[in-house]
This record gives C-alpha cells, sequence and structure tokens, in this order.
C-alpha cells in the first residue's frame, strides 16, 4: 500500500523529515508491543517458554532504532500499483526502502526491508530497464539527521544520466569505528551475489575495494531474511582469517537486524587441541597438503585386524558359533563400504550379533530385536569388536603419525616422499598430548582425522573470507561444516600471503567440495582511489599473473604520495601520522611486524595516541597502529605505509611478500602516503 507521508508541509525535504519523524515513532511502538508481551499464561515446558523468551529478546534487539543509522536511505516511485487493493485503480505506489521493515498501527509499511522483492529496483533500475521505477530517490543525512535528497527520473527521456553526488558522499564517507553496511550503496553486480539462490555456492573473486566483504555478510542478511526458517535449524556461520578481522566487521549485521549469526576463525573451529607451537614453512606446506587425508584416512584404518578365530556366544544353555571366515567377510563389507570409522565400528557388533540370530531363526528360536541388542552387547562380540576394529582417538592418532617415524612411513607409502615424511615429525614430541608442541596445521589434520571417525556437523551456509590464504586441508575442513548446506567464498587470489595460498579458485572449490560453485569476478573498486589502485597493480605480474588489474570509479588526484627520506625514517612517518590525523576519519600506520615494537615506542614518546587492529576508533584516538600480517580486510581513511622494502623482507619468499605489500597498498580510501628509505621493490618503480 501507498507508504504514507505527511502532506502539510509543502516543502519536499520537510516532508520526508516528517516521514522520518513518523517511521522512527512507528518503529518504537514496535518495539514497546513486543515488550509489553506477557508470558506468564503461555502453556508448554519450562523448555519452550526459555526459547520463546529468548525469540522475544532478540526481536526487540532487531527493533532498536540507532540514533545514527537511518531508518531509510531510498525511496522509489513505481509507475504502477504493487498491492493488490490498489492494482484496479492503475495508479502508482511509494516505498521506501530501509534497514528493516517498519509499519503502523494498521499494519501498513512506512519501510520496507531492503531484503524484500519489491525493493530489488532499487539496486537494479537503470534507464535502460526502469523495472516499473518512474523515480528512484536517494537521501543523505548528516549524524542521523535527514538532509538532502537526489532523484533519478529513470522514465524521463529528456534527464541524462549524471553521477549520484549523495551515493559518492556515502561511499567515501570518513571511517570511523567499525566496517559500516553498504546497503545503500550495493550496486547491480554485488546485488546479483548478494540475492544468489541458496541452493548454491558462489565464489567471489574481488580486488581490493570492491566491497566483497561486504556483500558476503549482505547475502548472509539477505539469505536469513528470505530462509529463515530453514537457516534458523540449520545455522549461519561467518568465518574471517583472524580475531581482529572480525571485531572489525562484526556490527554489520546487528546494523541489518540480524544478531543470530556465528563468527570464528578458521584456528577456532578446529579447536581439538591447546595451539602452542609453529610450523616451519616446508611442514606447515606439507600438513596441508591434501595429499594427508590419504595419509589419515590410512593411519585411522591402520588398526584394523582380521580374526582368526571364531566368535562364540553363549547364551543360557546354548552356544552360538560364527566363523572366523564369517567375521572376515562382516569385517571386510565394513571397510568397503567407506563409512565414517566411528560409525562402523558401532554397526560391527550388531552386524555380528544378526549373524548369530540367523543361526537362532536355523535352529527353531525366534529371537526379537532386544535379544539382538543383548547379543551385541555379550562380552565375546565386544572381545572381537576391540580386537578387529579399536576404537580411535584423533588426537593421539595425529601425535602417534607426527612422533613414529614407522608408523607415518607405513601410512604415507607412496604418497609422500622420504623428505616430506622427515618434514612431518617433531624434533621435540612432547611427554604427553597435552603437552605435545601442537601447531595450526596439525589441529587442522586432528579435524580431519576427527571427521573420519565421526561426521562433522554441517551448517546451512557459510561465508568465508579472505579465502585466498587457505591451505588444501583447511578448505577441507570448512567444506565439512557445510556439506549439506552452501557457502559464499570470497578472496583475492593477489592477496594470498600463506606459502600455499590458493592457485585458482576451481582448484580451491573441489577442496572445498563445492567444485560446481558459481566463481563472480569483481573489478570495480568503489573504496581504493583509481590513483592508489593503479600503482599497487603494479605488482599483479609478479604475484598474480593472471588476474586482470582492477579500476576505481573513484578518481582522487593527490591520493597518493611516494617519499624517499635518506634520514629520518621514523620521525617522517610520525610526521606524515599527524597530518593524516589533521584530516576527519581513521589513519592507520601499517608496517613490517618486526618494526612494530619500534613505532610503539616512537608513537608513544611523540604524544600518539594508538590503537591495535580490530578496536574501534574514537574521537580521541584514530590511529591505529597495523602489523602488515593483519592488514588484510581492514581499511582506513588515509594510510601511511613504513619501508616496503621491510614488508616484503619479513616474508618467508619474495612472493609472498610482494603479495603482502600489495595488501598493505590497497587499504586506503582517501590517502596513502609510503615512505621509504631502502630501495622500493623493482615491480613498483617499473
Amino acid at each position: 500500500m501507498h507508504a504514507p507521508t505527511d502532506h502539510r508541509s509543502t516543502d519536499p525535504l520537510q516532508r520526508e523529515r516528517d516521514h522520518l519523524a513518523a517511521s522512527r515513532a512507528a518503529l518504537t511502538a514496535m518495539r514497546e508491543d513486543v515488550e509489553s508481551l506477557d508470558l506468564r499464561d503461555v502453556t508448554g515446558t519450562w523448555v519452550s517458554a526459555a526459547v520463546l523468551q529468548n525469540q522475544i529478546e532478540l526481536r526487540i534487539a532487531a527493533l532498536a532504532d540507532l540514533a545514527h543509522t537511518p531508518l531509510f536511505f531510498g525511496r522509489l516511485d513505481y509507475l504502477h500499483a504493487i498491492s493488490e487493493e490498489l492494482a484496479e485503480g492503475g495508479s502508482g505506489e511509494r516505498f521506501y526502502i530501509g534497514r528493516r521493515h517498519v509499519h503502523d498501527a494498521g499494519g501498513d509499511p512506512m519501510v520496507i526491508d531492503w531484503r524484500a522483492p519489491v525493493s530489488q529496483p532499487f539496486y537494479r533500475a537503470s534507464r535502460t530497464a526502469p523495472m516499473d521505477v518512474e523515480r528512484r530517490r536517494r537521501f543523505g543525512y548528516t549524524g542521523g539527521e535527514l538532509t538532502a535528497y537526489e532523484d533519478e527520473n529513470l522514465t524521463d527521456p529528456a534527464e541524462t544520466d549524471t553521477a549520484s553526488a549523495l551515493l559518492a558522499a556515502e561511499i567515501e564517507k570518513p571511517r570511523v569505528g567499525p566496517m559500516r553496511d553498504i546497503v545503500a550503496t550495493i550496486q547491480p553486480e554485488q546485488d546479483e551475489i548478494v540475492r544468489a539462490d541458496i541452493t548454491g555456492t558462489v565464489c567471489v573473486q574481488g580486488a581490493p575495494g570492491t566491497g566483497k566483504t561486504a556483500v558476503g555478510l549482505h547475502r548472509v542478511a539477505y539469505l536469513l531474511y528470505a530462509h529463515r526458517e530453514r537457516l534458523a535449524r540449520t545455522g549461519t556461520l561467518v568465518i574471517g582469517p583472524n580475531r581482529s578481522f572480525l571485531h572489525y566487521i562484526e556490527q554489520v549485521l546487528p546494523a541489518l537486524g540480524e544478531l543470530d549469526v556465528a563468527q570464528a576463525t578458521v584456528q577456532e573451529l578446529v579447536d581439538h587441541v591447546e595451539v602452542r607451537g609453529t610450523d616451519t614453512v616446508e611442514a606447515a606446506t606439507v600438513k596441508g597438503d591434501p595429499r594427508m587425508a590419504e595419509v589419515l584416512r590410512r593411519a585411522v584404518r591402520a588398526g584394523i585386524s582380521l580374526p582368526t578365530e571364531p566368535c562364540v556366544v553363549v547364551r543360557g544353555s546354548r552356544r552360538w558359533r560364527v566363523p572366523a571366515y564369517e567375521l572376515v567377510e562382516i569385517i571386510e563389507e565394513l571397510k568397503g563400504r567407506e563409512i565414517r570409522y566411528g560409525a562402523a565400528g558401532e554397526a560391527l557388533p550388531q552386524r555380528i550379533a544378526h549373524a548369530v540370530l540367523l543361526k537362532m531363526e536355523q535352529s527353531g528360536e525366534a529371537p526379537d530385536d532386544r535379544v539382538q541388542d543383548a547379543v551385541a552387547r555379550n562380552t565375546a562380540v565386544k572381545a572381537v569388536v576391540k580386537q578387529c576394529w579399536p576404537p580411535v582417538d584423533p588426537a593421539k592418532l595425529v601425535h602417534r603419525l607426527l612422533t613414529d617415524a614407522e608408523f607415518l612411513a607405513e601410512c604415507a607409502d607412496g604418497v609422500l616422499d622420504a623428505g616430506e615424511q622427515a618434514a612431518l615429525l617433531r624434533s621435540k614430541p612432547g611427554r604427553s598430548l597435552r603437552t605435545a608442541p601442537w601447531t595450526p596445521a596439525d589441529a587442522v589434520l586432528v579435524d580431519e582425522a576427527a571427521d573420519l571417525v565421526q561426521r562433522t556437523p554441517s551448517l546451512g551456509h557459510v561465508v568465508v573470507d579472505e579465502a585466498q590464504d587457505l591451505s588444501p586441508m583447511q578448505y577441507r575442513a570448512v567444506g565439512r561444516r557445510c556439506s549439506t548446506g552452501s557457502a559464499t567464498i570470497l578472496g583475492d587470489l593477489a592477496q594470498g600471503t600463506t606459502p600455499w595460498a590458493t592457485g585458482s579458485w576451481p582448484e580451491a572449490l573441489h577442496h572445498l567440495g563445492k567444485s560446481a560453485a558459481h566463481v563472480e569476478e569483481l573489478t570495480t573498486g568503489f573504496r581504493v582511489p583509481e590513483e592508489v589502485i593503479a600503482y599497487a597493480s603494479r605488482l599483479l605480474p609478479a604475484i598474480a599473473p593472471g588476474l586482470a588489474p582492477a579500476t576505481s570509479i573513484r578518481d582522487t588526484p593527490g591520493a597518493l604520495a611516494v617519499e624517499h627520506v635518506a634520514d629520518g625514517l621514523t620521525e617522517a612517518v610520525v610526521e606524515s601520522c599527524r597530518r593524516a590525523l589533521a584530516r576527519e576519519g581513521s589513519t592507520g600506520l601499517i608496517t613490517a611486524d618486526a618494526r612494530i615494537p619500534l613505532f610503539a615506542g616512537v608513537l608513544a614518546e611523540a604524544g600518539l595516541p594508538f590503537l591495535d587492529p580490530g578496536t574501534e576508533t574514537s574521537s580521541e584516538a584514530r590511529l591505529t597502529l597495523v602489523p602488515a600480517s593483519l592488514a588484510k580486510g581492514l581499511e582506513y581513511d588515509y594510510v601511511v605505509l613504513d619501508e616496503p622494502a621491510a614488508v616484503v623482507a619479513g616474508e618467508p619468499d619474495e612472493r609472498t611478500g610482494l603479495r603482502r605489500l600489495y595488501v598493505a597498498l590497497t587499504r586506503a580510501v582517501s590517502g596513502l602516503t609510503v615512505l621509504h628509505s631502502e630501495p622500493l621493490p623493482e615491480q613498483l618503480t617499473r
């Protein structure tokens, strides 16, 4: 139905402000209605009452009116009626598009959720395909107050295409605090990804500044809107590269009204053992290799043996004998089915018991299921199972693989060569499982072994960001979490900064178990200025030869400054930070990890307060000191990059170092200053 607007004012801007005020009042009333619900008379168990109370609390939180988050950011004026009750009249309808649905006391919509089908033309309508939209209006806000609007008359042939000033202002708005949603600025190619069907997995190759992370998060919000009941049952998970990154993005979904989405790093997913050690690059690379899956499969099944003696079950005065050859047939059949080791171990006593029941029936008895269960628990049957199909503890198994050269050689024969096996063996194994020097890559191996024993539960949808850095074994760990669900994979091959970084998306998707996934490429940047992205793209031939260079819609002259400092580099860096802080927005000082202690001391001495990556900026502290290893996925209005050569040298090989530098060069939204005393990598000087 036509969204109500106060027509008492003749000023169009004031009318829109009146509608905003009325919408806020309606949202408050919606929240108060939920808060006033009385559950004391609701029948049911205490469990159902607790579930209902939790749902109400989530609903109240979702209806929060955030002071600096506009309820609506756009308006669509349709040529024809959408609502059935207005369709016969033939007149158009008007809809305000916002972050959540708001209705008045009569149930009529005042704001339409951006995810609703009727909102889609706000993102996709154009002059060539207006989608029955006569006018698209965008609103501008300052501190939560509606201050401007602009119109696109999509069906007016006299009007020409012009760049949206409000859209540009929203994109370029200074970044203070955590990552913001992009719901008001989603572009058509991004919207296609956001609204892709839940049944398929989507992989997004996105250059810096193309909004791939935001697209992935908005896709989660859209899927929760379109398939809420399904995902409420199966669950949704966002996986990021580190906790700093997750802290940075954690406010996006709540701002869209979605509060119940879990977030984790890959390491937190495989938290079976306490990580206390580190691997050499060679060892970590071998442990991440997909061939380790076969080594572990063999290791899990290494304890299976075939019986040479019959199983004799005594029940009352009768003795029932299952010959050794029958036991062998049962075990060989279970081995050949390739079902989970634990499931097969649980099935084995039942299979032996079934063989006994057949003999009972042949002798004229009529046993039932209770008899079979009793036979399966018989001491003789349990002895056969323990001997032939012994239980497997995943952590103990991996510990043995990494400390027992003979066992490793047996399991890796024909899979890993002698040098690779030697790289896997621990020099100091530790006295026990608890004190063993477990590494991040070891934890992934334990997760693989655990899944071979017992199937990992699957979620409904998983989003993986910065996926290019995952090893094949990590992809397998993620794939287990969405084996019966779907996934959104986000990354940039040029930003792969691990020695085992993804070489191609088809290869990665194969390890994930989603080979049929559709790959989308985003190459148009909205965040990084053209001058900056063009400079960083000089590295692409060396770090990702087949990748198309990104472009940017933002031409910002003077956004890049590259300065050679012969003496006093640290002082020059501090002074550059001061100049950046004199402007509005956030500043990130990115430096090689090894130089972080140096700058922590220098900044403190200079009286410049600074934050750790992922910490929310404030008016008192807008400078973040960022180790190059944690810069991925973060963005700042202004970036000061210290000594590129040190960033490259901090990695185990040149390609990884140049990729790390590419990441650091593409974190700036408004301006980048590169300061160096050592020569720049030759790729940047060409």
